[in-house]
C-alpha cells in the first residue's frame, strides 16, 4: 500500500475543524498538521487527531503534502500561493479568493506546477446524487434563497461571497449560457448581509438569488424550472419535488455523497492528487467563473 499522504489545514475555525477530521476519517491520507495565527487554537483541533499544531507556515508547509485553506476568505489566496509555490496541491474553501487578480495568480500557478487545485462548493455533491447535473434540458429560470440567522463566520466577505456563491456556482452548474452579470436587478439591505440578484443569461435562462445573514432562522430552498417541468429542493430536509419527466434520485440523501457532501468533496480532490481522477468535483476555473460572477454582483451593487 502506498504511504499515506500528509494533510495539512490553514485555519482552526469551524471549517477548519471539519476538514480536519475528514484528512483523519480519509482512507490514504492522515491529518499532520493545522496552522492558526494563534497556536493553542490549532492544537485544540490537531491534537485530537493526531496532528501537530503550527504557527509559522514555512514549517507547517514541510509537515505536509496537501493542503486544505479554510482560512478567514480575505486571506485564501495569500494562504493557496504560499501552498502551490511550496509544490502542494491545495483545496480552498469557497470563494476562491476575494479578487480575481488573486484568483487567477493561484490558476496560474497551479497550472505553472502542474497541481491540482480544487474548491469547496462542495454542493455540486448533493446535485450530482440527486441526478439534477443529468437533466438533458437547459433551465429557464432558478430562483435560490439561503437565509441564515447572524454569525460571528465569514465576517471578512460579504453574504454575496460568504453565502450567494453557494447558489451561482450551482446555477453555473446547470446552465450552459453566460450570464450577463452587470445586467440585472439588485438589492441590497443590512449593510452587506441582506442582498437580492437577478441575473439575466444569454439563452434567456434568468437566475434569481436571496441571501440573508440576518434572517431569524436557517432556510435553504431551491426552485429551477426547466422546459418540460420543475425541481423543488428544500436543502435542510434534504429533499425535493420533481415534476420533470427525468428520474432523479429520491434517496439521494442515504448515499453516500448525500450524507456527506463535503467528505465526497476531499475524496475526490484526493483522488486527483493521486492521478486516480481526472480532476476534482470543483476545479480553479469553476470556482474563478463563480467568484466572477459573484464579484458582478458586489460591483452592481455598490
Amino acid at each position: 500500500m502506498a504511504e499515506s499522504l500528509r494533510g495539512g489545514v490553514i485555519g482552526a475555525g469551524v471549517f477548519g475543524g471539519y476538514h480536519a477530521r475528514q484528512y483523519a476519517k480519509q482512507d490514504g491520507v492522515v491529518l499532520s498538521a493545522v496552522l492558526d495565527t494563534h497556536p493553542e487554537r490549532a492544537a485544540l483541533v490537531a491534537m485530537p487527531l493526531g496532528g501537530r499544531a503550527f504557527h509559522e507556515i514555512d514549517a507547517f508547509l514541510e509537515a505536509v503534502d496537501v493542503v486544505t485553506v479554510a482560512s478567514p476568505g480575505t486571506r485564501h489566496a495569500e494562504h493557496a500561493l504560499a501552498a502551490l509555490a511550496a509544490g502542494k496541491p491545495v483545496y480552498v474553501e469557497k470563494p476562491i479568493a476575494v479578487v480575481m487578480a488573486e484568483a487567477e495568480k493561484i490558476r496560474a500557478a497551479a497550472e505553472a506546477g502542474g497541481l491540482i487545485v480544487a474548491c469547496g462548493h462542495q454542493e455540486r455533491v448533493v446535485f450530482r446524487a440527486m441526478g439534477l447535473l443529468d437533466v438533458p434540458e437547459q433551465p429557464l429560470r432558478l430562483e435560490a434563497l439561503r437565509h441564515g440567522p447572524p454569525s460571528a463566520r465569514s465576517q471578512d466577505v460579504s453574504a454575496v461571497l460568504d453565502l450567494m456563491v453557494h447558489d451561482i456556482d450551482l446555477a453555473l452548474s446547470l446552465s450552459a449560457a453566460q450570464p450577463n452579470g452587470r445586467d440585472g436587478r439588485f438589492s441590497a439591505s443590512g449593510g452587506w448581509d441582506e442582498i437580492q440578484a437577478e441575473i439575466g443569461f444569454d439563452d434567456g435562462f434568468t437566475a434569481v438569488f436571496d441571501v440573508s445573514r440576518q434572517a431569524p432562522a436557517r432556510k435553504r430552498t431551491m426552485r429551477v424550472v426547466f422546459p418540460s417541468g420543475e425541481v423543488e429542493i428544500d436543502f435542510l430536509a434534504r429533499t425535493f419535488r420533481n415534476t420533470t419527466p427525468f428520474v432523479l434520485n429520491p434517496d439521494f440523501a442515504d448515499t453516500p455523497a448525500g450524507r456527506d457532501p463535503l467528505g465526497a468533496s476531499v475524496a475526490s480532490f484526493l483522488m486527483a492528487v493521486r492521478g486516480e481522477a481526472p480532476r476534482p468535483v470543483v476545479d480553479a476555473d469553476e470556482a474563478i467563473r463563480a467568484l466572477d460572477l459573484a464579484l458582478a454582483v458586489e460591483q452592481a451593487i455598490n
